[in-house]
């Protein structure tokens, strides 16, 4: 998964199908502002819980915008030539839920289904899938909206052995509830979003088993 032996950056394709970056003009209180806006999918994030193993499934997978978040906070940080063994590419791996884009005409639910088969190889029906939360998944650029589901699977229900579809390169985790519950410990840093803090705290008030 760090095996990144080159990074460099180039300006935005005007026809990238995940982000269109644009400029909101607005008058507030008879006083003209702006605010650059990113348009990007809605998406959906699954809690998944293996009730053969007692323990909550994640993924882990290389995110360059938290790469570079940690690396540009260097001084001799260098835009223009990135020494991938300085900074390891393994900075930018992050512990997420297994989560999706909305890209395509079909329910939440399903493409919940089908996120949880290609990232992590169960396959289960859309009926086993729980509607926890709709929220704004970014409020700062881009409003975009991520539907959180809660899934129970067993080691029966395995069909494949995950890992993403087309050119991702996702590793599939498991977490005891001891190790879910030290995630959210005071003083803890991990490489995840808010939403999976979320939806880790959701599971362990709502749905851990109490023994």
């Amino acid at each position: 998964m760090d095996q990144i032996s080159k990074v460099w950056f180039g300006p935005l394709p005007p026809d990238s199908p995940y982000v269109r970056p644009f400029r909101f003009y607005y008058v507030q209180n008879g006083v003209e502002k702006n605010w650059d806006l990113l348009k990007v999918h809605d998406s959906v994030s699954i809690i998944l819980f293996n009730k053969t193993r007692n323990s909550l499934v994640f993924v882990k997978q290389f995110r360059p915008a938290v790469y570079l978040g940690i690396i540009s906070a260097e001084k001799d940080y260098d835009p223009n030539n990135i020494d991938v063994k300085k900074y390891p590419p393994n900075l930018g791996i992050t512990l997420e839920l297994c989560a999706g884009i909305v890209d395509k005409s079909k329910s939440m639910a399903e493409i919940a289904k089908e996120e949880v088969e290609e990232e992590c190889g169960y396959n289960v029906p859309v009926e086993r899938l729980e509607e926890i939360l709709t929220y704004r998944s970014g409020v700062g650029a881009s409003g975009a909206l991520q539907t959180m589901f809660y899934c129970e699977v067993t080691d029966a229900d395995k069909a494949a052995s995950g890992g993403g579809v087309d050119d991702e390169i996702i590793e599939v985790v498991e977490y005891s509830l001891d190790e879910a519950r030290n995630l959210l410990k005071q003083g803890s840093t991990i490489n995840s979003p808010p939403s999976f803090l979320l939806g880790v705290l959701w599971f362990l008030t709502n749905k851990a088993p109490k023994s």
